[in-house]
């Protein structure tokens, strides 16, 4: 397999556990081994080398500090130490962990030059154009013995395009390589120089030029070389056919002693300048011979100082090999193209169970089989006219997460598939307005069933042909950027499809490919695929899957769905008690931990502002702590409990029964980790995974219409409204929303299957709703005014808050974050008048947000003059003042110290 060397250049050393980046020219300290006479007034000893050594390395290190990671020092166990952690087996599984990690970067370097080069595999896999008028491609299949490319450029046929075993067509380690060579149109000559190049990006619009290629080494040469310093250059044999004639001629000396003494080089000079003295002056550079009068060097070589800038200050005349480059235009005049833009393809492999053909597994561009058709890859090639061309730059990540959750398929108001088109032109510009300051996109990746929801992946490298193509894709990414949202792709390497012909399973034949074979292989409960993540190729296929995304699409970051399948053979489908004793025990999937722990590293190095967020059941242990210290290294980690405790509430428990302790605890999730949690009150489980969205169970009753009664309507958009208030307030630094849900969509998300018909009915949004008055204007209108308040007041990114008051019996929840004060009364019936809340500060607190407010569909009990409050001297919830406030039922008010008061 080929290697490539990219920049910039980084490198991982087996003995290294972190990434980290080489400066160029840095100097390198090498202690060599000897023995040192230390003289003294009164003896001479002997010093011992390795102390020696041992002193030279300390006085080094006290002089300078290191820079890089590994010389700060690296903690198998950080994280434990850090928590005050002791659990003797867990701590020994991080260790052996460890060691296992620098194993495995140490086996990845005897085939790869660096770990950038191991996540770039997309460059050199696949269908690439080259330069050379021709398309290379090459896939790995281990299995197979005989590789060929079908597909209606070459009429299906499986020996026209191939690559034999044994025929630079197939390396040790299964890849296999194919060229695909333009054909020359009739009445064409063959191109005079036989690695000619074709520029089909930059000069798309570049024909032939007409000047030949010998015209262009002749400016070359012209403009590099002075007048006869080309001498030697054009008559390269001239000066030693000269010296062997005199040596071994029939007049050069026939014996040792013919031969005689041969003049030192000071003579031996001076015989020469004497013999060209009489020379014309010459363009050649004037060097000469000088006597600096030191033993170890009697003569030097010098040259006149002007003349040796100027042989500095020029260049290789490399711009003269540009230009032998001729343009698409040049290129398409002389040569049809190996696989027009717009063919479809497959590949063809012979195996020992007989012929098969695949969709390849490196294509990005897929039409997955419909109707009964057979899958088929699109090679994508499109003029550069046609390409798109990107307008606005990347994003720096924001200190807080405000994502809006999609999915292009069902963004639309029409009972039909919508388009990327579609989503940028309408869904993103609702997004902007609606506050949020990222999109999560699922179902992106190309799947083959769209009642999947995206999450059975078959092509890993493909936009899903069903909403567009790969340009219309870059544009939607490219215009979110333009609004200033990041842009984060829901990733499934948890598990792959089943499906053979267009996905990997089986890919060559043998069942050991890219995934575990027997019961390892496939998920316990979904019959997906489970991957092999201990196989180098496997790793090489996953790693730049994930760089290939950032690269191509300019992805700001990654969500890695459902990890809880990938990190224990059982899948996740087992009961945990949170003894750490559960998270090193057989059932753990080291080469799983261990891949992530790799894609963390990697991602981060190659791409600094790039976020991984961790969806995990389990939450295992260390996730979002540096890969340094023991940990995973993730960003954000879901608080996936916020959801399920909602929903449990809402359909099981009367309101009046509700434990405040519970909803803080639940919210709060593990207090170690709270500030890097991503916390939502719904996303899209609630709405697509055959279940209800809390507005559907809130304001609905149960059916599809609209609520029966003000009573009904009330208690709904109340309690709603409270949920995603305190969910919003209380977590960590992330919050997520599914599309519609920040209005109250009444309706959930049923994808068509076979069970309802095929109907789309159900798989679009009703914008619709927005446009009128009522309780889903005023959703909208509140949902749009938290996020402003994250925004004006920083909420999320102010650090952890201080929860001073939960009263189960009056259910009340009171909390502090930096200057905010949050409120909440989730008491179905019972009001408070002049309800004590500890405060530290003395001063004057001001409600920025109330959600009673009637243009937030509320009753709008509390007054403006009662927004107001000035703190009074008593110590309550351990605060040393307090404000009274009013607390209608089911009701939650912001307060913000407007004015501290000195006393």
């Amino acid at each position: 397999m080929a290697s490539l060397s990219l920049q910039p250049k980084f490198s991982l050393h087996p003995n290294n556990s972190i990434l980290h980046f080489h400066p160029q020219n840095k100097p390198q300290i090498i202690f060599f081994t000897r023995k040192v006479k230390i003289k003294t007034k009164t003896k001479c000893s002997s010093i011992d080398p390795q102390q020696q050594q041992q002193k030279q390395r300390e006085s080094f290190t006290r002089k300078k500090k290191s820079v890089t990671e590994t010389e700060k020092g690296v903690d198998p166990v950080g994280f434990l130490t850090k928590l005050g952690i002791t659990h003797k087996a867990f701590a020994q599984f991080l260790r052996e962990r460890y060691k296992s990690l620098k194993d495995l970067k140490a086996e990845i370097f005897t085939r790869h030059l660096n770990l950038q080069e191991m996540a770039s595999g997309f460059e050199i896999l696949g269908t690439h154009r080259h330069k050379e008028h021709r398309v290379d491609y090459m896939d790995w299949a281990p299995g197979a013995r005989y590789c060929a490319l079908v597909g209606d450029f070459n009429g299906w046929s499986p020996t026209t395009n191939a690559a034999r075993e044994g025929l630079y067509g197939h390396d040790d380690y299964g890849y296999w390589f194919i060229i695909l060579e333009d054909k020359l149109r009739e009445g064409e000559e063959p191109d005079e120089l036989y690695f000619q190049q074709y520029n089909y990006v930059d000069d798309y619009d570049k024909g032939d030029s007409g000047v030949t290629i010998d015209e262009v080494f002749q400016r070359a040469n012209d403009e590099y070389w002075e007048p006869g310093e080309d001498r030697f250059i054009k008559n390269r044999f001239e000066l030693p056919a000269k010296l062997y004639e005199r040596l071994f001629g029939p007049n050069g000396p026939q014996t040792i002693e013919e031969l005689g003494e041969i003049p030192d080089a000071e003579t031996r000079y001076k015989a020469h300048k004497e013999l060209h003295k009489d020379d014309p002056p010459s363009n050649l550079p004037p060097f000469d011979v000088i006597d600096n009068g030191k033993e170890y060097d009697i003569f030097n070589v010098v040259v006149d100082p002007a003349w040796q800038e100027k042989f500095r200050n020029k260049k290789p005349p490399l711009a003269y090999w540009t230009e032998t480059r001729k343009g698409r235009k040049a290129w398409l005049k002389k040569y049809t193209p190996a696989i027009p833009h717009g063919s479809k393809y497959r590949v063809y492999f012979n195996t020992p169970d007989g012929p098969l053909e695949r969709v390849p597994a490196w294509a990005n561009f897929i039409q997955p089989d419909a109707e009964g058709k057979q899958a088929y890859a699109i090679h994508w090639e499109p003029p550069p006219e046609y390409t798109y061309k990107w307008k606005h730059t990347a994003i720096k990540p924001p200190k807080s997460l405000r994502i809006y959750e999609c999915h292009v398929g069902i963004s639309g108001s029409e009972p039909k598939i919508s388009s990327f088109n579609d989503f940028t032109e309408k869904v993103l510009p609702h997004v902007k307005r609606a506050g949020y300051n990222a999109i999560q996109l699922i179902g992106i990746v190309e799947h083959k069933d769209y009642f999947t929801v995206g999450y059975r992946v078959t092509n890993f490298f493909a936009v899903s042909s069903r909403y567009g193509t790969p340009e219309d894709f870059k544009r939607l990414v490219d215009e979110a950027h333009g609004l200033g949202l990041l842009v984060f792709l829901d990733i499934v390497h948890s598990y792959s499809a089943a499906d053979e012909m267009v996905g990997l399973s089986r890919f060559d034949g043998s069942n050991d490919c890219y995934f575990h074979t027997g019961k390892r292989g496939h998920h316990k409960y979904w019959g997906t695929r489970m991957f092999k993540y201990g196989d180098l190729d496997v790793l090489h296929f996953l790693l730049s899957n994930l760089n290939w995304w950032i690269s191509e699409y300019k992805i700001d970051g990654f969500h890695f769905h459902s990890l809880a399948s990938m990190l224990y053979t059982h899948n996740g489908f087992a009961s945990f008690t949170g003894d750490l004793e559960e998270y090193c025990n057989q059932y753990v999937d080291n080469d799983a931990v261990k891949y992530l722990i790799l894609a963390n590293e990697i991602l981060h190095a190659l791409h600094p502002n790039i976020i991984t967020i961790a969806e995990d059941a389990t939450f295992y242990p260390g996730l979002c702590e540096p890969t340094s210290q023991g940990g995973l290294g993730f960003d954000y980690h879901v608080n996936l409990s916020a959801s399920e405790m909602w929903l449990s509430l809402l359909k099981n428990t009367p309101d009046h029964e509700w434990s405040m302790s519970k909803i803080t605890s639940t919210l709060l999730g593990n207090k170690n980790y709270a500030d890097k949690m991503l916390v939502y009150a719904e996303n899209h489980n609630q709405s697509i995974s055959g279940g209800q969205s809390l507005a559907e169970i809130l304001l609905s009753q149960g059916n599809d219409k609209a609520p029966q009664s003000n009573e009904l309507l009330l208690r709904g958009s109340s309690l709603l409204k409270m949920i995603k208030l305190i969910t919003f307030t209380i977590g960590g630094r992330g919050y997520l929303n599914f599309m519609g849900n920040e209005f109250g969509h009444p309706k959930r998300v049923e994808f068509p299957m076979p069970s309802n018909n095929f109907s789309f009915s159900l798989a679009n949004r009703c914008w619709d709703l927005l446009e009128k008055e009522g309780v889903y204007q005023d959703l909208f209108r509140f949902d749009k005014d938290m996020m402003k308040l994250d925004k004006n007041e920083k909420v999320l990114s102010r650090g952890l808050p201080n929860i001073h008051h939960v009263k189960d019996t009056n259910m009340v929840i009171s909390y502090l974050r930096g200057p905010l004060l949050f409120v909440f009364n989730f008491h179905p019936t019972d009001s408070y008048e002049r309800y004590c809340i500890g405060v530290d500060e003395a001063g004057e607190y001001q409600v920025i947000l109330n959600t009673d407010e009637r243009r937030y569909g509320g009753q709008g009990i509390v007054k403006e003059e009662q927004y107001l409050q000035r703190t009074i001297s008593k110590r309550v919830d351990g605060l040393r003042n307090c404000i009274k406030v009013s607390l209608p039922s089911r009701t939650a008010q912001v307060y913000k110290l407007s004015r501290i008061l000195r006393i």
